[in-house]
């Protein structure tokens, strides 16, 4: 894994991942530091995605459609900025097609305009999306996931999290983000947690390092909700929750982070996320070392039973 210290071959400044297919360079820099993705592209979150240096048709589109309709009107960007709550520079760059609008932006730019809804027919072609691209198609495999698992290393699983915690995490996310990418990103991490109530039931193991538990990520209250949270799900029949130690000696989680999705067709999807972007494994060899390394940190981690003691002794104060 990109970062980490197993397969990942490290020749000068290229960084490779060994695989049968040919590396390529990503569209997009990632990750960084002139490395190449050693995926096939079809198992890259990111390079399987449509990335180019071009923005998207259907914004390019939406872009000059709204600066046509707004130079029919005789208006510059600054005099329509001045009818709308946006500003120049956004108006800017959502006509030369290089942002999504913002929710809200198409009514208020077509009543602007006067355009009779030609802009708003094309919301669902260019609104901006609750996900990052990259992290669309694992949204859309975690929801139909038969069973999860998942070892995490800085912070909760997004299914684990409270909204104030999930609030404090993109809160701490640099660059900043805009208080309403906040509040939709939120939104959006939240609507996923119907998976914990789905009927069939999904499977989930989720192993979380000590640290995780430890990080007051919020603030005090915002922390004891969250363990509170951990406590009431740990009750669930279909879910597994299991703490890594501080104490440990041995572990063999040191390539970081990763989540285990097995489809509903009965194939397991390996899944890693990182500082650009996130890519997938689907090669038996791959997988199959993803799940030794997965059941032996496992293992090692406390069982849930202790698990649970020590999320309540933290609470307590007592640990």
């Amino acid at each position: 894994m990109f970062g980490g210290v197993g397969r990942a071959g490290r020749f000068g400044s290229w960084r490779f991942i060994h695989h049968a297919d040919k590396p390529h360079r990503p569209p997009l820099a990632w990750p960084q530091n002139g490395a190449y993705c050693a995926l096939p592209r079809r198992n890259c979150a990111r390079c399987a995605m449509p990335h180019n240096n071009e923005p998207p048709v259907s914004l390019k589109i939406f872009g000059k459609q709204s600066r046509f309709l707004r130079e029919q009107r005789g208006l510059t960007r600054r005099e329509l900025a001045s009818l709308i709550p946006y500003s120049e520079s956004l108006i800017a760059m959502v006509e030369r097609g290089e942002r999504p609008p913002k929710p809200g932006y198409v009514d208020v730019v077509d009543e602007a305009l006067d355009a009779g809804g030609v802009l708003r027919v094309l919301i669902p072609d260019v609104a901006e999306k609750h996900h990052p691209a990259w992290a669309e198609e694992y949204v859309k495999l975690q929801a139909k996931a038969l069973a999860l698992h998942s070892y995490s290393t800085h912070f909760l699983h997004g299914l684990l999290q409270t909204e104030e915690y999930a609030q404090a995490v993109f809160g701490c996310v640099r660059p900043s983000m805009e208080d309403d990418e906040i509040e939709r990103s939120v939104r959006a991490r939240l609507a996923t947690q119907i998976l914990l109530a789905r009927k069939p039931a999904c499977r989930m193991t989720f192993v979380l390092e000590e640290p995780v538990l430890l990080r007051k990520m919020g603030g005090q209250a915002v922390w004891e909700g969250q363990l509170r949270n951990l406590l009431k799900l740990s009750e669930l029949h279909n879910l597994q929750l299991q703490v890594m130690p501080l104490a440990r000696e041995t572990h063999a989680g040191m390539d970081g982070p990763m989540t285990l999705l097995e489809t509903p067709d009965h194939h397991t999807i390996g899944y890693v996320a990182g500082q650009q972007g996130s890519y997938f494994l689907t090669e038996p060899d791959d997988i199959s070392i993803m799940s030794h390394r997965y059941g032996t940190i496992r293992s090692q981690a406390l069982d849930a039973e202790a698990s649970r003691a020590l999320i309540q002794r933290l609470l307590t104060g007592e640990a």
